[in-house]
C-alpha cells in the first residue's frame, strides 16, 4: 500500500502539467491507408501494447516485469456495406514463459478475431467469424485500449476459455440500432477444449467440468445477446469493443441487459458414476455513465449485477461460478486549467476506485475485491501510465495485496 501511495503521489506531481480530445491531436483517426481519393475505401491499423510491473505483498511467480498485451488490429472497407476485420496478438509474457531462443510455445502470437460483416440496412448488420459480439454485459465486451481501471474485472468475462477463445466466439452475429436501442445477438459454436480440459479428461465422483461438448458430444451451440438503451449521446457500434471511459468527450448514460445460454455445457459425474449434462445460463443488467463536469473534468461510472446458473455448484477458479455477482467502479478526471492552443487531454490525472463481490455456491464464503488506482494520460488515450493497488479480502495475509504499474501506447 505504501508503494501505491508513493507512486500515485509521483504520478500526480509529474502529471500536473498540460492539453483537447480523447486521443492525441496527431492521432487524427489513427493509421489509415486510403484506397481512393474520397477515403471511403481504406484499411485502418490499430497497434497497442501494455507493459506491467507487478509486486504482490506475498511472493508470486508473476512478480516483476511483463507484457500484458501486444496487439495488432486491422479492418478494411471498400464501401459502407462490406467490412473485414483481423485481430492478432500475444498476452501474458513473463520471465517464466520466455525461452532461450524464442521457440517456446508458451508465448504465442495468435488470431484473436477475424470476421466478415455485411450491412443489410441502416439498422442491421450481420457477420460471421471469430468475433466479440454477443452478451453478457458491457464488461464482457470491454475493449482493452480505453479501460478506466487498470484491467477489466475478470469475472465479467464469464465465458473466457470455457465456450470461447479468449472472449471471442466462433459463429454468426447480428447487430444494429433501432432509435436509441442498441442490440447485438450471436449464435456461436462453443469450443471443445476448455480451461477445464478436453475429451480425455476424467471426472471424479461429484465433480463438474465445462466439458459437455467434449465428453458428452452435446452443448454444441451457444446463444447470447446484449441490449442497451442509450439515453444521451449515441455510441459507435462499428467495432465490438465497448469504451471504458470517454474522459468527458461524450455525454453517455446507458442501461443494458444481456444473456448467454448453452445447453449441456457442463458435465457432472454423480456418485453412481453416471455422466449428466447441465445447462449454463448467464443473465446480467448494468448501467454506464460518462459525462463532463464543468469545463475540464468528467466522471465515469459503471455497475453490473449478474446471475449465473451453472450446474449444481460449478466453480472455475474463484471468478466464474454458479451464483450471483456484483461489480462496479467510478473514476474522476481531475479539473485543470487549459490554456489556448493546448490539447485538452494531455497530462491529465484520473483517480478511480472499484469493487467486486462474487457469491458462488462452490465458495466457502463470498469473494470480495477492492481496487484503487489512477491513470496519467500523458497524451490522451494514446499514451498513459496507470497505477493500481488491489486487495482481495478472501486471500490469506501476504497474498491479499497486489500493486501494478502499467505503461501503454496506442497507435
Amino acid at each position: 500500500m505504501k508503494k501505491f501511495l508513493g507512486a500515485i503521489t509521483l504520478l500526480i506531481t509529474i502529471g500536473i502539467s498540460d492539453l483537447n480530445a480523447q486521443y492525441a491531436s496527431e492521432y487524427d483517426g489513427g493509421l489509415v491507408v486510403k484506397l481512393n481519393p474520397e477515403g471511403n475505401k481504406y484499411i485502418r491499423f490499430i497497434l497497442w501494447g501494455q507493459t506491467w510491473f507487478q509486486d504482490y505483498e506475498g511472493k508470486n511467480v508473476n512478480d516483476g516485469f511483463s507484457i500484458k498485451r501486444a496487439r495488432v488490429l486491422a479492418y478494411s472497407q471498400i464501401n459502407d456495406r462490406f467490412m473485414i476485420l483481423t485481430h492478432f496478438g500475444a498476452n501474458g509474457i513473463y520471465d517464466n514463459n520466455l525461452s532461450p531462443m524464442g521457440k517456446s510455445t508458451d508465448v504465442t502470437f495468435f488470431l484473436h478475431e477475424m470476421f466478415l460483416q455485411y450491412k443489410v440496412t441502416d439498422n442491421l448488420a450481420i457477420g460471421a467469424g471469430v468475433h466479440n459480439f454477443g452478451g453478457i454485459s458491457r464488461g464482457n465486451g470491454q475493449g482493452s485500449i480505453n479501460m478506466l481501471t487498470l484491467d477489466n474485472n475478470r469475472a465479467d468475462w464469464s465465458t473466457l476459455g470455457l465456450s470461447d477463445q479468449f472472449t471471442n466466439h466462433l459463429g454468426i452475429f447480428a447487430k444494429g440500432r433501432i432509435g436509441k436501442l442498441n442490440y447485438r445477438l450471436a449464435l456461436s459454436d462453443a469450443i471443445t477444449n476448455t480451461l477445464d480440459g478436453n475429451a480425455t479428461t476424467e471426472l471424479q465422483n461429484g465433480q463438474e467440468k465445462y466439458l459437455g461438448k467434449a465428453i458428452l458430444g452435446e452443448g454444441k451451440y451457444a446463444i447470447s445477446g446484449y441490449f442497451d438503451y442509450q439515453f444521451l449521446d449515441q455510441e459507435s457500434n462499428v467495432l465490438p469493443y465497448r469504451v471504458g471511459t470517454y474522459l468527458g468527450a461524450k455525454k453517455v448514460f446507458n442501461i443494458g441487459a444481456g444473456f448467454f445460454n448453452q445447453s449441456n455445457a457442463i458435465v457432472r459425474k454423480d456418485n453412481a458414476e453416471n455422466l449428466i449434462g447441465e445447462d449454463v445460463t448467464h443473465f446480467a443488467v448494468d448501467a454506464f455513465y460518462d459525462t463532463p463536469i464543468g469545463k475540464n473534468s468528467s466522471i465515469t461510472a459503471y455497475a453490473k449485477y449478474q446471475n449465473s446458473d451453472m450446474g449444481e455448484k460449478y466453480l472455475q477458479g474463484n471468478v466464474v461460478g454458479d451464483g450471483n455477482q456484483f461489480s462496479g467502479h467510478v473514476g474522476y478526471l481531475l479539473p485543470k486549467n487549459i490554456k489556448d492552443g493546448e490539447s485538452k487531454f494531455r497530462n491529465r490525472i484520473q483517480p478511480y476506485v472499484g469493487y467486486s463481490h462474487r457469491d458462488f455456491k462452490g465458495l466457502i464464503e463470498p469473494v470480495k475485491e477492492f481496487k484503487v488506482g489512477g491513470n496519467w494520460y500523458i497524451d490522451g488515450q494514446n499514451a498513459k501510465i496507470s497505477v493500481e493497488y488491489q486487495h482481495a479480502f478472501d486471500q490469506s495475509k501476504k497474498s491479499d495485496g497486489m500493486f501494478t504499474i502499467q505503461a501503454m501506447i496506442l497507435l
